[in-house]
């Protein structure tokens, strides 16, 4: 039988594996709606690109769902505190996640340029907005989020929406931004014809080269002295949660600490920063295929990069770093973590499996003939 700390920990690798699922697959629905409008010259190939994504977003966007559904119930305390002081912020984000969907469905539906270029630009806007805001979210976690709990243990928020835009949240959101915009790229270079695939795989060389630059930034930003956090009191991860039981300051360059402890652990940044530049490199010799892989690899490594350095926090508090929620005082009982850990090897094999099924039925290029015979232009 698993304890309690294993579980715990276990729970924490799994939300890591959903949100990277979730960037993988839905980042490029999101890094070709941010990209489709300027890489395009006709009406055609704008239909080459959104085809390339309107069949699979519904199913990419599973991992979200699935990422929340497991912090409601493994993290209770993580998801009330976010959802509830956070909630303009995930209203602004859910909402480009309804216009994609909308965009995708009106674009169509009235044969006037005007029309579709007013659902191109919301497409363009749900796209870029969602990956900025996903990177603003994550940069904030290494600032510490606004919140304490009161005598009855229920969350207050003391921010507002715009405490969110420190210049390095902005930073990480540009290092989310590009690495979207490459993967959306590198990804459309896979799946549409020449010129149109040569413009995706310039676009995401350079998108590829701005991800690496503003990683470096952000992450000299967290060498050179950003406060980090460290609990200092004695922790027992077999506890019931309680996260008002520990004592944690605030220190320079803390977020390194397990870097310095695990040195195997500099595998995820250093990654990151040559999987892009590799990606760069493939797309220029037009080797889209192994460049997506390559692109894949840039978000796993990022969010392990993110994980490694916060573990064990989860959401730190700026306003009290004693009430910070933490992997060991923020899970649910034992007992439910075991009983979903069992729903998730059942279930998520079933995902992985139908997934790959889909994408092996529509492998193949997007051509504008294809696109032409279905629009009846001959």
């Amino acid at each position: 039988m698993l304890d309690y700390e294993t579980l715990r920990v276990i729970w924490w690798l799994i939300l890591g594996v959903l949100l990277i699922g979730f960037a993988i697959t839905d980042g490029f629905d999101m890094g070709v709606a941010a990209i489709f409008r300027f890489i395009s010259r006709s009406e055609d190939e704008r239909h080459a690109l959104l085809s390339s994504v309107e069949p699979v977003w519904e199913g990419n966007q599973v991992w979200f769902i699935l990422a929340g559904g497991a912090t409601f119930a493994a993290w209770p305390l993580l998801y009330a505190t976010s959802f509830s002081g956070l909630y303009p912020a995930i209203f602004l984000l859910l909402l480009t996640f309804i216009l994609r969907p909308v965009g995708f469905g009106f674009r169509s539906h009235v044969d006037d340029p005007r029309w579709r270029n007013l659902w191109d630009w919301v497409l363009f806007g749900s796209g870029t907005g969602a990956a900025l805001l996903f990177g603003v979210a994550f940069g904030n976690l290494f600032l510490g989020v606004p919140f304490h709990f009161d005598a009855l243990q229920r969350p207050v928020y003391t921010g507002g929406f715009f405490n969110l835009l420190h210049p390095f949240a902005l930073t990480v959101g540009v290092v989310s931004l590009a690495m979207l915009v490459m993967h959306g790229a590198a990804y459309a270079a896979l799946k549409v014809e020449q010129p149109l695939s040569q413009r995706a795989a310039a676009l995401g060389g350079i998108a590829a080269l701005v991800f690496a630059a503003a990683f470096l930034v952000a992450g000299f930003w967290v060498v050179g002295g950003l406060d980090g956090y460290h609990i200092v009191s004695a922790v027992d991860p077999l506890a019931p949660s309680n996260p008002l039981l520990k004592t944690v300051e605030r220190v320079p360059r803390a977020w390194l600490d397990n870097y310095r402890i695990q040195p195997l652990l500099w595998i995820a940044p250093v990654g990151a920063v040559l999987m892009a530049v590799t990606t760069w490199l493939l797309l220029l010799r037009r080797r889209p295929g192994l460049a997506f892989l390559s692109s894949c690899g840039v978000q796993t490594c990022t969010i392990l990069c993110g994980g490694f350095a916060l573990f064990p926090f989860l959401l730190p508090s700026s306003t009290d770093p004693g009430h910070s929620l933490t992997v060991w005082d923020a899970s649910s009982s034992a007992k439910t973590l075991l009983i979903m850990l069992v729903a998730v090897a059942i279930f998520l094999p079933l995902i992985l499996a139908y997934t790959s099924w889909v994408y092996r039925v529509l492998k193949g290029r997007i051509t504008l003939a294809h696109i032409r015979r279905e629009s009846g232009l001959y």
